[in-house]
């Protein structure tokens, strides 16, 4: 096997995991390895983009007011504390050079992105690790890191676990950052697959000077190659943050469809629907055929047949060659292989994905 960094850096990747395992390149193969949304995009998105074509002979705002009232609006926030991002990486970018070449906290295991913008900016990086199954965290674990960081990185909902550390804990710790005079980055990119309207850290923004908060447009509407994001701050914060980002970083088309993607509430049941329907059965599922599931609050499970790497790359090949690309965990810190991680689809697909795991039992 090639080393550790050889394996592909994120899902979707199934020519370099076809290759790795010696499968042809014209195996066909289902998508369990990103967590978008199946019904996504939006069935209007294709009217809505050809009628901003023509604004494309324009810079954009600079400000991109109307897209920024949009998100103020939709989040309860001024126009002053958001700002548009150019997907949810530019967002954590940002926010790592807050504290160029100084010291950051990254509670793992969690999307490698964090990392590599720590590094980008010179942060020397302290890892807090979750430890399974549960992944839970205890704010009392962050007393001593905390005392020697400057800016604090957490997922929540956590990728690639799922949890969602509970209101008391993230108040616990945000009091505790807030004393030490640290920054604390909460990535909420899959907040909105949360059941849960109360769900969302906004409204600690008043109390909490040190919280930015991080969101994605594209998890949720199945718009990855739009890339479009944005941030919620105090807004003194994200002045800071504005004066570190590129100008125009964010398209026309993007900005353009901030506004009515916010207002398609309809959308948004439609996803919680079948998220009830699919996360439960799913699990179940999961279960009954012998897997460990860590349980998840959106729309993706965490899974393993067994400890260490090798169990996990047995169980990766076996679905290769069933035709389902599933997510490996060899970067993310903490699990290093021997987890896999599957996105929920479509009931049909689930149901192959679980044909697949069954077929594994029996071989």
């Amino acid at each position: 096997m090639t080393p550790q960094d050889a394996w592909p850096s994120h899902g979707g990747q199934g020519a370099a995991l076809l290759e790795r395992f010696g499968l042809p390149a014209t195996q066909p193969l289902l998508d369990f390895s990103t967590n978008l949304n199946p019904l996504g995009p939006p069935g209007w998105l294709g009217d809505a983009i050809a009628g901003a074509m023509a604004g494309l002979s324009r810079y954009p705002d600079p400000d991109y007011r109307a897209a920024r009232e949009a998100i103020a609006r939709h989040d309860g926030v001024a126009p002053e504390q958001v700002l548009l991002t150019n997907g949810g990486a530019e967002a954590i970018f940002l926010a790592a050079g807050l504290h160029a070449r100084g010291r950051a906290v990254i509670v793992e295991p969690t999307f490698s992105e964090y990392a590599r913008a720590c590094a980008a900016h010179g942060l020397a990086v302290t890892s807090l690790r979750l430890t399974p199954p549960a992944f839970d965290l205890d704010p009392a674990r962050l007393d001593s890191p905390l005392h020697r960081a400057d800016i604090l990185f957490l997922c929540r909902p956590n990728n690639p676990t799922g949890t969602l550390l509970p209101w008391p804990a993230m108040e616990s710790l945000l009091d505790a950052a807030q004393r030490q005079g640290v920054t604390v980055v909460v990535d909420e990119a899959f907040i909105d697959f949360v059941d849960d309207p109360g769900a969302a850290l906004t409204s600690l923004l008043p109390r909490f000077d040190n919280l930015i908060l991080l969101r994605s447009l594209t998890k949720l509407y199945t718009l990855p190659g739009l890339r479009l994001g944005y941030l919620v701050a105090d807004a003194q914060t994200v002045r800071r943050l504005q004066a570190g980002q590129p100008p125009w970083s964010v398209n026309h088309l993007s900005a353009a469809l901030v506004a009515p993607l916010l207002a398609d509430g309809d959308f948004l049941d439609r996803t919680h629907a079948w998220l009830r329907g699919e996360r439960p059965r799913l699990q179940a599922s999961l279960l009954a055929l012998g897997l460990e599931v860590v349980p998840s609050r959106v729309n993706f499970f965490l899974v393993r047949q067994g400890s260490g790497p090798s169990a996990g790359d047995a169980l990766l090949g076996r679905l290769l060659q069933a035709g389902i690309l599933a997510r490996h965990t060899h970067n993310f810190p903490g699990l290093d292989g021997s987890w896999i991680r599957l996105a929920l689809r479509e009931p049909a697909d689930n149901d192959r994905l679980l044909l697949a795991l069954a077929a594994r039992e029996e071989s």
